[in-house]
């Protein structure tokens, strides 16, 4: 059986993001954005009522993702 050499390419999230904040994530206080950007505070909140801007939070996931995928490949690796 023939080694796979290349990996293949990871799709990126789209423009727009993949959140949707719409209902219940606004709230009156302004408050840091839990990442520590230096961005302004954010009336926005994550699903667990953590404050955190849209974009943030779209780029932690996208990086968790990204994390867990090297992880799984690496892991695929050592064990082949």
């Amino acid at each position: 059986m023939a080694r796979r050499t290349s990996r293949p390419k990871r799709p990126e999230p789209p423009a727009t993001g993949v959140l949707d904040w719409e209902h219940g994530h606004w709230k009156p206080q302004p408050l840091p954005c839990r990442y520590g950007c230096d961005g302004w505070p954010t009336h926005l909140r994550d699903s667990k009522g953590r404050p955190a801007h849209k974009v943030c939070a779209e780029a932690a996931l996208a990086q968790q993702v990204r994390d867990y995928a090297e992880a799984y490949e690496n892991e695929r690796l050592r064990l082949t």
